[in-house]
C-alpha cells in the first residue's frame, strides 16, 4: 500500500506547485472572462501577449536581464574559483578561520544588508546601473565552497605533475583544477542564473530607469494596480518573463541533473 501514497502525495505535491502557472498559461491564451470561469470550449488568443508586448519596453528589460546575470555568472566564477582555491590546496595561516567566516555569510539573509549595499552602491555612485545591481552578489560563500569542495577531490598527483611540467600556480588553477571541476561549475551556472534573472527586491530599491531596469522589476510595474489589472494580459507577460528559463531547462535537463548529481559535496 505504502508504495503507492508515496507516489500519489508527490504527484498532488507536483500538481499544487505547478497548479499556479499552470493556471497562468491557461488565462495567457484566453480572454478575463473565460479564463476566469474556465471555459474549456473557449477559442484561444494570442492578444494578451500583443497588447503585453506593447505595453512595456521588454527587449530593454531583457538585454539588462541577460547582461545582468552574464556580469554576476562572470565575477563569481573569477572570484569564487581563486577563493576556493586558496582555501583548497593553498597553505596560509588563519585558513581556516577565514573560511569559517566566509561560510558565516550563508546565515545572513541578503535584506539584512540592503541598507548598507544601498550606502555603499550610493557612494562609488552605482546606483541605476547594472553594476550596483550585480556587485552585492560577486563574492558567493556558496559558490566558495562548492569550489572548494571540487577543488579538493582532485587527486594531489595532477598537480604534482604540472607543476613537475613547469606550470606556475596560475597554470596549475587553469589546465588541472578548472576543467576538473567543470560539472561543478555547470551546476553552479544554473543555480546562479536562476536566482538572479528572478531576483526582485534589490533590483527594485537600487534601479529608477529603463535602463538598468530588469525583467522581474518591469513586470512588476507592469502588473501595477494604477495601471488596471487585467489577469490574461498579466498571465502572457509572466510567460514572457519565465519562458527563457523554462525552455532553458526543457533543452538542457539531462545535463542539468547529470551536473547535479555529479557536482555533489565530497
Amino acid at each position: 500500500m505504502s508504495r503507492f501514497v508515496e507516489p500519489a502525495l508527490a504527484l498532488v505535491l507536483a500538481v499544487v506547485w505547478i497548479s499556479p502557472l499552470m493556471f497562468a498559461a491557461w488565462a495567457a491564451f484566453h480572454d478575463v472572462s473565460d479564463a476566469v470561469n474556465f471555459r474549456l470550449a473557449a477559442p484561444l488568443t494570442l492578444d494578451n501577449f500583443r497588447t503585453a508586448w506593447e505595453g512595456a519596453p521588454w527587449l530593454r528589460y531583457f538585454l539588462n536581464t541577460f547582461l545582468l546575470v552574464t556580469l554576476i555568472l562572470a565575477g563569481q566564477f573569477l572570484i569564487c574559483t581563486l577563493a576556493g582555491f586558496a582555501f583548497a590546496q593553498m597553505e596560509f595561516r588563519g585558513r581556516d578561520t577565514v573560511f569559517i567566516l566566509v561560510l558565516l555569510q550563508l546565515f545572513i539573509l541578503p535584506e539584512v544588508l540592503i541598507v548598507e549595499n544601498y550606502r555603499v552602491a550610493a557612494s562609488l555612485g552605482l546606483l541605476d546601473s547594472l553594476a550596483g545591481i550585480g556587485a552585492p552578489y560577486m563574492a558567493s560563500a556558496f559558490g566558495i565552497f562548492l569550489m572548494r569542495q571540487a577543488f579538493k577531490s582532485v587527486p594531489k598527483e595532477l598537480d604534482e605533475a604540472a607543476r613537475v611540467e613547469g606550470c606556475s600556480t596560475l597554470g596549475v588553477l587553469w589546465r588541472v583544477y578548472v576543467p576538473a571541476a567543470r560539472p561543478t561549475y555547470l551546476a553552479y551556472a544554473l543555480v546562479s542564473v536562476s536566482t538572479h534573472w528572478n531576483n526582485f527586491l534589490w533590483p527594485l530599491i537600487v534601479t529608477n530607469s529603463e535602463s538598468a531596469r530588469p525583467l522581474t522589476v518591469g513586470l512588476s510595474l507592469f502588473g501595477a494596480p494604477e495601471n488596471g489589472v487585467d489577469i490574461s494580459v498579466i498571465s502572457a507577460a509572466t510567460l514572457m518573463v519565465v519562458g527563457p528559463l523554462l525552455l532553458l531547462f526543457l533543452v538542457f535537463q539531462r545535463q542539468f541533473v547529470q551536473a547535479f548529481l555529479t557536482a555533489g559535496v565530497k
